[in-house]
Formats: structure tokens, sequence, C-alpha cells
């Protein structure tokens, strides 16, 4: 499935400084659809370089980190549990930055 993953607000320093991503992503062995769960995995194994728990706390992301799943909340779609098309665009921004 191919996605498009866009980092911003510091987040992309955690991936080489590169803020958009064009992958192919399998969803896991035995199942039809990829969740927000199966991708969070795949970009802390295959994309973030340095510090994942500035991204990650656990199976989920950080408090303070906005993902949007082709402009719409991930909240309003089933969070770690929304599933995935292919050609979608995922976006993790930090709201969390010193000032």
């Amino acid at each position: 499935m191919q996605l498009t993953l866009e980092f911003g607000g510091g987040l992309e320093l955690l991936c080489d400084s590169v803020k958009i991503h064009n992958v192919n992503v399998d969803a896991q062995d035995g199942e039809d659809q990829l969740t927000m769960k199966d991708l969070l995995a795949w970009v802390r194994t295959n994309l973030i370089k340095e510090r994942p728990e500035m991204f990650m706390k656990e199976d989920s992301v950080r408090p303070g980190v906005l993902v949007l799943v082709n402009d719409c909340d991930w909240e309003l779609s089933g969070q770690l549990d929304a599933t995935l098309e292919d050609k979608d665009v995922v976006v993790f921004i930090s709201t969390l930055h010193g000032g």
C-alpha cells in the first residue's frame, strides 16, 4: 500500500530531517487492512532514526503529537484502529515546542 507520510513541528528531525516520505507498507501477516497501529510500528522500525521515545509512547504517538489522515484528525476515525487506504496521506505534527 502506497502512503505519503509527513512529519512537522520538529518531528522531521527524528527522520534525518526529511519531512515527506512516500512509502510502501504492507498489512501485518494475515490481516486484510493496514491499521494506524500497524503503521506506527512500521514508522518506528523503518523511519525513526533517533530518539523514538520523542515520537511514540508504548503503541501510540506521544501526547502532543497531532495525527491527521487525509486532513482529518485521527481521533474522528478510530485512532489506532483506523484503517488506511492506498494513497492516503498521514501527517504527524508535534504541538510541543520551546518558546
